[in-house]
């Protein structure tokens, strides 16, 4: 029986070492994907990857590039969740023929107000805050945008880092999806932070704008597998309310 949501959340824990004689099953695995695909994500724009990994061989290599880790090591697969912050133009294009396919074959002065305004979005304003020329338009428009947050509030996260964060976010996003529905089934995980980047991209074969965001050890807690108790600052020391 699958744990209810808090169940699932109070159930994750980073293990560190997974049963060497307990397999997982890569289809549950994968629905978890499916899950983790369903994140919420800046702009719909979707700008994550999801890489899979079973292979035996493969998974020694990724033992080496997580710098040996046990939670790689022990691991019985792998998930790499990647940003992918330079396929911005192809993920706006695939949502502006999704709401063409909700709109219908229309003329554009057919449109709404409520659907121009969601077609110019994906048309105009996506490409006004990613597009960039060796970091210089980046800073060219964060300039232009403080300016104008000087009379009015203004979006102004604009230059090449500011896009990366923000692929990024959404990829996080994305694994804790995937962590809490292996969780919901009984199955663990442990995100990874620590590994050669540079080796997991030569080992998956990945673009030069392709990032890591992290290495996810799979498989079931070892009786060991757990290196602590759980520790949290006091819940007051983090939350405000205003």
């Amino acid at each position: 029986m699958e744990k209810t949501v808090s169940e699932a959340i109070a159930y994750r824990r980073s293990v560190r070492i997974f049963k060497s004689d307990t397999e997982i099953d890569t289809d549950k695995v994968k629905q978890c994907l499916v899950n983790a695909s369903l994140a919420a994500t800046s702009s719909n724009l979707q700008l994550w990857e999801f890489y899979h990994i079973t292979d035996q061989e493969i998974l020694k290599k990724m033992t080496q590039a997580c710098l040996g880790q046990n939670a790689a090591k022990t691991a019985k697969q792998l998930v790499v969740v990647v940003a992918r912050k330079d396929l911005w133009r192809a993920r706006a294009q695939a949502n502006i023929a999704f709401l063409k396919s909700l709109y219908g074959a229309k003329k554009a002065e057919d449109y709404t107000k409520r659907e121009k305004f969601a077609l110019t979005y994906y048309k105009k304003l996506i490409p006004t805050v990613y597009t960039d020329f060796l970091g210089i338009l980046g800073w060219i428009k964060y300039g232009a945008f403080q300016i104008a947050g000087l009379f009015k509030p203004i979006y102004r996260q604009t230059r090449n880092s500011d896009m990366r964060i923000v692929a990024h976010k959404s990829a996080g996003l994305a694994a804790q999806n995937f962590m809490i529905s292996m969780a919901a089934i009984g199955y663990d995980t442990c995100p990874m932070e620590g590994s050669d980047t540079l080796r997991v991209k030569q080992i998956l074969k990945l673009t030069s704008g392709a990032e890591i965001n992290m290495v996810i050890g799979c498989g079931i807690r070892d009786e060991k597998g757990i290196y602590a108790p759980r520790f949290r600052v006091p819940f007051d020391s983090v939350y405000h309310r205003i």
